[in-house]
């Protein structure tokens, strides 16, 4: 039997539709994802943590969900909204429905909703704050009425330190490469690591860490607020800052930190979040954007080549290209609405990309950017 479901956004905006996942209610900010596939990675994305993804795909859940396909180790966003959840999934790996993955781990969702009309609002007006109210909880005369006191009483995610929050809480040793049909991932220990990468978490994404550690890189993960000093201390090769969610200005210790390894020739690469902040801790400034990108169809330009490539994006904010200074110049930008998508230190071996080059899911078009990281090691040595 189906549940109800409401989605309500700060504007006033509600949608009746039908439960998918868990019963109860969340708010979160409300996004658009533009990708055609990849809605498990999708999911858990950490960078999407308290946000509320719409999927603008018609169909979602057709292949099932699986329990390799994930970016970190449980779902990340609030909640799922989708137009058509199909009655079958089949794919040959899968393992479980995702409606039955969603209640699995107690994650909201709702179907059947117009997101055409959804996407609109949120392209038009920006992202916004709202809530999902799934099974009893969508029940009874009110139930709108206390959809919107939840969708506005949500603080916004502009000045919120997330980082943090979802960051690992002990420093531990990753080791787990590329994935391969009919092998799974790969052991990145049987081959040759000459590179030791220590990696920030400030939500970084399985995929991101796999591709490092398929290109040699034995790879030390460290909570986000770990210093500067104790970083240095294992004599890293290469300094690395994850992807992740929330606004970077608040993150101060991360900030502290980069500063701390950009004061010695220790080569640096930042990907989402560690972009930001690599902006941040070199003088550059951070904005709010008015809806984000989030999709797996972003062409960004190499300003020294021209080169178009085709990218993965999941974020709300960006570094202000108005606001770097003279050592920091800008590499990439977006065609669609003009955004800085890359820079790089013109007096350090620093460099970082707004968009997830690992391509989970996604394009690939932008992997050599690990490459760059690598050759950028090798030529330190």
């Amino acid at each position: 039997m189906s549940k109800p479901a409401i989605l309500a956004l700060e504007d006033g905006s509600v949608f009746h539709g039908t439960a998918i996942g868990a019963d109860g209610a969340t708010s979160g900010e409300v996004v658009f994802n533009t990708a055609m596939t990849g809605y498990q990675e999708i999911l858990t994305d950490p960078s999407y943590t308290r946000q509320i993804v719409t999927l603008t795909y018609p169909h979602i859940g057709n292949t099932g969900t699986n329990s390799e396909d994930v970016e970190s180790a449980s779902i990340a966003a609030a909640g799922l909204v989708i137009r058509d959840l199909p009655l079958l999934a089949s794919n040959f790996r899968s393992e479980q429905t995702l409606s039955d993955y969603l209640k699995s781990q107690n994650v909201l969702g709702i179907a059947d909703i117009d997101t055409r009309r959804l996407t609109r609002i949120l392209r038009d007006k920006g992202a916004q704050n709202g809530a999902i109210l799934a099974g009893a909880d969508a029940e009874g005369d009110d139930a709108v009425e206390r959809a919107l006191e939840a969708a506005r009483a949500f603080p916004g995610l502009k000045g919120m330190d997330l980082a943090k929050e979802v960051s690992c809480k002990a420093v531990y040793e990753w080791s787990e490469g590329e994935w391969a049909l009919g092998e799974g991932y790969a052991d990145a220990t049987q081959g040759e690591r000459p590179y030791h990468v220590v990696a920030y978490d400030y939500g970084v994404k399985f995929n991101i860490l796999r591709m490092l550690a398929s290109r040699g890189c034995r790879l030390t993960v460290v909570p986000a607020q770990t210093s500067a000093a104790d970083v240095l201390a294992m004599k890293p090769d290469g300094v690395f800052l994850a992807n992740g969610p929330g606004d970077p200005e608040p993150c101060d210790y991360a900030i502290k930190a980069i500063k701390g390894v950009l004061e010695t020739d220790t080569p640096v690469f930042g990907i989402c979040l560690g972009h930001q902040l690599l902006a941040l801790a070199s003088g550059a400034k951070t904005i709010k954007m008015s809806h984000g990108h989030h999709g797996a169809n972003h062409p960004v330009q190499d300003l020294d080549t021209g080169t178009v490539m085709i990218t993965s994006q999941n974020h709300g904010f960006a570094a202000d290209e108005d606001s770097l200074p003279a050592n920091l110049r800008a590499t990439h930008r977006s065609l669609f609405d003009g955004t800085l998508q890359g820079v790089e230190r013109t007096d350090r071996p620093a460099f970082s990309f707004q968009g997830h080059p690992e391509a989970s899911p996604g394009p690939r078009d932008v992997a050599p950017l690990f490459d760059r990281f690598i050759a950028m090691m090798q030529a330190r040595r």
